[in-house]
């Protein structure tokens, strides 16, 4: 697996994943991990976004192998972390209030991917997500935030550039194509160093 991407919103967070998963083509290269913070009764998420999309989403499974195209949404009161082959699920305490919580997902993508990862901010009311995309950008990867402004809560995506100042700060309309671009920058196979 080259890299992968990590996606963590909350409040509003179906409406933008609901903008930003349509524009992803069949071919994408990546897996993609997805944190929504939502209650522990809450199995609709999946389905809805299925209906939007050709790529395979799925509540993740403890141990299931990450494959590209495939987004793995945390499933209601897990955290999800991902390895370099397989995602992972604990019911370790909330960080921040929240299990899942976006900070422990982007914290194993840093740790397993370093600078093959891409990390994405979008709406929520609260702070979980900047100080896992800090330690995205410290180890190489890339981060994009959904412009406060166009965010339904903008907490979230204010805390995140606060965190990561120089974080590629964009109008949900343009974050699917961003994230086109950089997949294919992430995804291209790594010279072997000679010796």
């Amino acid at each position: 697996m080259n890299g992968i991407v990590v996606i963590g919103t909350s409040w509003g967070g179906l409406s933008a994943l609901s903008q930003v998963i349509p524009e992803l083509t069949r071919d994408f290269p990546l897996p993609i991990g997805i944190v929504q913070h939502r209650s522990k009764d809450s199995e609709l998420l999946v389905g809805l976004l299925q209906d939007l999309t050709p790529l395979c989403i799925r509540d993740a499974e403890d141990k299931e192998p990450l494959c590209p195209g495939t987004i793995y949404i945390a499933p209601p009161d897990y955290h999800m972390l991902v390895e370099e082959d397989h995602i992972s699920l604990t019911v370790d305490s909330p960080v921040r209030f929240s299990r899942p919580s976006i900070d422990v997902l982007f914290r194993s993508a840093s740790d397993t991917f370093g600078a093959s990862t891409i990390g994405i901010v979008l709406t929520g009311a609260n702070e979980d997500g900047a100080a896992g995309l800090a330690q995205i950008v410290a180890r190489g990867g890339r981060a994009i935030v959904q412009d406060p402004t166009d965010a339904e809560s903008p907490i979230m995506p204010q805390s995140a550039i606060r965190a990561v100042p120089g974080a590629r700060v964009l109008p949900l309309k343009k974050i699917s194509a961003e994230l086109m671009r950089l997949a294919t920058v992430v995804d291209k196979p790594r010279a072997r160093k000679a010796g």
